[in-house]
Formats: structure tokens, sequence, C-alpha cells
């Protein structure tokens, strides 16, 4: 019993999830709200399952496709280790559970956290992700819920910082999934899934990483000048900023696998120290 209850942890792409918690804990810290443990709480929870549940649902969707690239074969869904209706129901039972408590936190924040979840599990997954190398758009649209979620839950609303919050992730997850599609292009090409470098070449790929990296720089350095972010903070996101710019345009001239996963592991840490940047803010 144990042991299939650890294969339900692979599912939710623990790393991925804790990543996007991440951006909504410092979209609602980034306003400096009263700070209150049980709503914090509840933030925290309800985007950890909303997330969990739609990430499990796609696993449990693309299974079949899982099943023929190497680098996902062996995933609990892909492999049969589990049954596809246990791994339907709980990913179904999960998601409920995350959105109706946001729901119940706050019927606003609970319509954002549905939004992701629907623009990720029905637009992204089951309508585009076969069909066409744009439906990562779509799907960045879901990885920016959150932090605009965080943000609604703490101001009431949607404003401009909360967009142009939601902007830097959704303009930044392109840094990270177009270097992952170069790195396993076999892989996708093996499960017919259309990708970036298969439909305009890799040049037009790294290029639309560079610019998509900019726009990423312009969005969450105008946020942070509204945020009103200390100065030494704004330097260190500056910093932070300027090296991912510097290892996205490095890309255009040296076409190497290192190279492409060197940028799509420090988009990674990139996101993460913004968001940590941005939530220090909000407690001091």
């Amino acid at each position: 019993m144990i042991h299939k209850i650890r294969l339900y942890w692979p599912l939710i792409k623990s790393l991925q999830t804790g990543l996007l918690l991440s951006t909504g804990l410092a979209g609602y810290l980034s306003s400096r709200p009263p700070f209150h443990i049980s709503l914090f709480f509840g933030l925290a929870l309800s985007l950890f399952l909303a997330i969990s549940g739609s990430t499990m649902l796609n696993m449990w969707y693309d299974r079949d496709i899982d099943a023929k690239m190497k680098r996902t074969h062996a995933r609990p869904a892909a492999s049969g280790q589990l049954d596809k209706k246990q791994v339907f129901l709980v990913g179904m039972l999960i998601s409920i559970l995350g959105i109706g408590l946001a729901s119940l936190i706050n019927p606003f924040y609970g319509l954002v956290v549905c939004a992701g979840w629907f623009f990720d599990v029905i637009v992204y997954t089951v309508w585009l992700k076969r069909r066409t190398c744009w439906s990562i758009l779509w799907g960045g649209i879901s990885g920016a819920m959150p932090i605009l979620a965080g943000r609604v839950l703490a101001v009431g609303g949607i404003e401009r910082i909360g967009v142009l919050l939601a902007l830097s992730v959704l303009f930044w997850i392109p840094t990270h999934t177009l270097t992952y599609s170069m790195k396993f292009r076999g892989d996708y090409k093996a499960a017919c899934i259309p990708t970036f470098p298969e439909t305009y070449g890799e040049p037009f790929t790294r290029m639309t990483i560079a610019v998509s990296s900019i726009l990423a720089a312009i969005a969450i350095g105008w946020a942070s000048i509204l945020i009103g972010l200390s100065a030494g903070l704004l330097s260190l996101i500056a910093v932070l900023t300027a090296v991912m710019l510097i290892l996205a345009f490095a890309t255009l001239r040296i076409h190497t696998d290192k190279m492409n996963f060197m940028l799509f592991r420090y988009a990674s840490l990139y996101m993460l120290s913004a968001m940590i940047i941005l939530s220090i803010q909000g407690l001091i």
C-alpha cells in the first residue's frame, strides 16, 4: 500500500509543482498584505492541490505518448504501475479539493485558480498539445495563473502589477520549455508531438527563446519597480536577469546540448530566485 502511494508522487512533478507554488506565494507576499497564517496556509494548500491535480491528470491523459519516449516511459501511469482509472479519479479528487478550497477562501481567487487548471488540462493537454507547437502559449497561460491568483487574493482583484507578474512567468516559460524540446527533440518526434524545433527549425526556436527572455526581463523588472523593491533586491534581480539574457543570447551562437541545458537549468533557478526575492520584500 505504501509503495503504491509513493508511485503517485512522481505524477505531480514535485519540482515543477514546487516552482509554480512559489510563484503563487510570491504573488501574494509581493503586496505586503497583513500576514495571517491561516490564510497563507490556505493559499499554499489550495494551490498545491490544484496544481498537483492538474499535473496528475496530464500524466493520465498523456500516458500513451509518455510510453513512447525514453525520457518518460517509466512514469507510473505510462508504464502501467498504476491503474489509469485510479490515476484519473485521484487527479480529479485532488483538483476538486484544490479549486473548492480556493473558492471557499475567496471566490475570485478560486476563479483564477480554476482558470489555470482549465487552461492546463483542457486547452493545453487535451485540445492542443498533440495538434500544434503553439500549445506552449496556452500552457504558459496556465503556468502564469498561480502568481496572478496569489496577487488577486492579496489585493482583491486584477491590477497592473498582477498582470506584469503573470506576463513575466508567461514569457519565462518558453526559455524553460523550448530548451527542453531541443534537448529531447527525438523523444517528441517519436511520440508525434509537434515542437518548435521540428516545425520552425532550431534557429527560429533559439531566437524565440532570446526574445521571450527579453520580454520576461522587462515584465519582472517593471513589476519589481512598481512593487517598490528595495535598491539592493532590485539590483539582485537585475544581475540574475542579466545572466539569463547572456545565456539566452549565447545559445544563438553556441549550438550545443550543454549550452541549451545550462539555460534550461538556470531558467528554473532564475524564476525561483526572483520569487524568493519578491517574497522577502513582502516580509520586510
